[in-house]
């Protein structure tokens, strides 16, 4: 009688605990480092320049795949971290291999009165460091201006290509308040105006105080209406501000008198001369890619040449924040570069309250929200 033998095969050791677990662990870094790479990434929102569409607290989803998704250009980093390693001033990632960038097809371009995420271009806002493009401070501002507009802002009415902008629903402005005595937390919170955006500024006469408010409409009425109320009046930054972009003598503008000034679009020529190079000559040099040019005695220069004339090799955009008196935007540090875009806000998946009680911390009402 035949037998059949059954060939031994030696059995696995089951794996450890700690083996499973740290397999486990590496696979969900890889996922959702890759998610975050490719698809979407989660960001919290540290100020006021985009309220009331985008609160304080807030928790954004947002798409790259809009966009575009971005190679990235420093392969050598630690995943899931931005910039410095937690509780430490040391770099994330290392520049011993330095790819280039390129931008993977995406399922829309940038529009106008788009809400965008992108890294934010000077150095004087990324702490002063030098950074990456991918691993620059991220910012988020509505696109008022596309490669090739012109803008213009008067009396804080913006105008691109000769037409109006809608404003958007939410949109604040800045008044000077007199009230009748301090305006307490508690009055703030029954006249509904967020404590960020609400400005002592000194005692006047006969009991009165003065505060700078940013405001929506909505606001304004409820604050206007306040019976300890005595004067509301409409904040204006003037015909003239220092910090203004760019800063030059054919730039005396402010926040609320800018322009005109056009976008800067990939293959647009332009002239080189004292006016030009002071609108564009810094974004020439910092962000177009541009090798091996220079500024000396008004001259944009190729290897020591004078040049007469440069063309653009990638577009750029003009953002601002909704909170139109209390953001810090492109009227005062300049263009944003294509290769600089992040991606699109999709929605709110979480909202936190941080002046709030801890049983009103969580904003319900905003979660799940798309931005608009």
């Amino acid at each position: 009688m035949l037998k059949i033998l059954k060939s031994r095969q030696p059995k696995r050791a089951p794996k450890s605990f700690v083996k499973e677990w740290f397999n486990s662990i590496v696979f969900a870094v890889i996922a959702a480092t890759l998610i975050r790479w490719t698809t979407v990434e989660a960001f919290v929102v540290p100020t006021p320049s985009m309220e009331n569409t985008i609160m304080v607290g807030d928790y954004l989803f947002v798409s790259k795949f809009h966009y575009g998704t971005r190679t990235t250009t420093t392969p050598l980093q630690i995943p899931l971290v931005h910039q410095k390693i937690p509780y430490t001033n040391i770099p994330s990632y290392l520049e011993w291999i330095e790819l280039p960038s390129y931008r993977l097809p995406g399922i829309s371009e940038v529009k106008q009165g788009d809400v965008v995420v992108f890294n934010v271009p000077p150095i004087s806002l990324n702490n002063g460091e030098v950074h990456p493009v991918q691993m620059k401070t991220n910012y988020v501002k509505r696109c008022v201006a596309l490669p090739g507009d012109e803008l213009v802002i008067r009396d804080s009415e913006v105008i691109v290509n000769g037409r109006a902008m809608a404003h958007p629903a939410n949109m604040k402005h800045s008044y000077i308040v007199v009230s009748d005595g301090e305006i307490t937390t508690r009055s703030k919170k029954i006249i509904g105006v967020d404590p960020d955006d609400c400005f002592y500024l000194g005692y006047a006469s006969r009991g009165n105080n003065i505060y700078r408010m940013h405001l929506t409409d909505v606001q304004f009425e409820a604050v206007r209406k306040a019976v300890y109320i005595k004067e509301v009046k409409k904040d204006s930054k003037g015909d003239f501000e220092s910090d203004i972009f760019p800063s030059s003598i054919y730039s005396r503008w402010s926040g609320d008198n800018y322009g005109p000034l056009v976008m800067p679009k990939k293959g647009m020529t332009i002239i080189i001369n004292d006016s030009t190079l002071a609108f564009y000559g810094e974004t020439i040099l910092l962000y177009d890619h541009a090798k091996n040019l220079s500024m000396n005695d008004h001259q944009l220069l190729d290897n020591g040449v004078p040049l007469k004339e440069y063309t653009f090799k990638q577009d750029y955009y003009f953002m601002m924040g909704d909170n139109r008196h209390n953001s810090l935007d492109s009227r005062y540090w300049g263009f944003v570069p294509e290769d600089h875009i992040v991606g699109k806000p999709i929605f709110i998946w979480l909202s936190m309250d941080s002046n709030a009680d801890f049983i009103h911390k969580i904003r319900w009402s905003r979660m799940f929200t798309a931005i608009d």
